[in-house]
């Protein structure tokens, strides 16, 4: 049986397409099989036991450096500029430098956590508020270091911008600690009800105990604050009026001295 040019032909662009073509096929396939499997590994990887207890222990370290140390920090030395002097206001200012000190060095390990181990596409308010807050916490600390000496004509305004700045740097972390424990419930689904309570109420007595400190020396001073000059103005005219009135002879009693002076 002959077979035609025609058919052979055809016959031979179909094998050199199955031969040519195959290979890519089977390579594309290959490829999305190999894509499809990252894909679901590094979504596994997200969720996995060592990836959580990552997570935690980073808001953890932020918690403590940003949530307690930094306003700590900052109440300590508020309580020290009320000081008048003495051994006292060195201790708070130490105390003061210590905390703020242990406050960068957790930060700058939850930093190095964040970006050997987590995916940081900035894609979220949490990552960049963290990327603005490392940088201002190192400023912040640098600014402290080479503050200019007492009495020195820059010495109001670096008091001004380390004061402003550490403000700002602590209710910027204590935000972004509450965007955290959004993230991780996001992440993990697990709930965060619990350490959103306990971060309230601490945020909630440390904002008391601002406060506080402001009304405090008033308070010890209301007992025995001896009065004010108009005070005591007044409590002298009071005095001597009713003395007057008490030394004033009665209408009856001066028309009786006066009927006994002509009888």
């Amino acid at each position: 049986m002959q077979i035609s040019d025609h058919m052979l032909r055809s016959f031979t662009i179909t094998a050199l397409a199955y031969v040519f073509l195959l290979p890519l096929v089977s390579c594309s396939s290959h490829g999305e099989i190999i894509s499809n499997h990252t894909s679901i590994k590094e979504n596994l990887h997200k969720t996995s036991p060592q990836m959580t207890s990552y997570i935690a222990v980073h808001g953890f370290i932020l918690w403590v450096s940003m949530g307690f140390l930094m306003p700590v920090g900052i109440l300590t030395i508020r309580m020290a500029n009320k000081e008048e002097g003495g051994r006292r206001v060195k201790v708070l200012f130490y105390l003061h430098a210590i905390f703020q000190t242990l406050a960068v060095l957790l930060v700058t390990v939850g930093a190095v956590m964040s970006i050997k181990n987590f995916e940081n596409s900035f894609n979220n308010h949490h990552q960049r508020l963290g990327l603005a807050l490392y940088v201002a916490i190192w400023m912040q600390a640098l600014i402290g270091i080479f503050r200019p000496p007492r009495g020195n004509k820059r010495r109001s305004k670096w008091y001004l911008t380390h004061w402003i700045l550490g403000t700002v740097i602590s209710m910027v972390g204590i935000i972004n600690i509450y965007t955290g424990l959004e993230a991780y419930h996001k992440k993990t689904s697990k709930s965060t009800g619990i350490w959103t309570i306990l971060l309230t109420a601490q945020v909630s007595f440390i904002a008391l105990f601002y406060l506080f400190q402001d009304k405090w020396e008033h308070i010890q001073k209301q007992a025995s604050h001896p009065p004010l000059p108009s005070d005591q103005e007044n409590v002298i005219v009071v005095t001597q009026r009713v003395n007057q009135k008490v030394m004033l002879p009665q209408p009856c009693a001066k028309r009786n001295a006066l009927t006994n002076l002509f009888d």
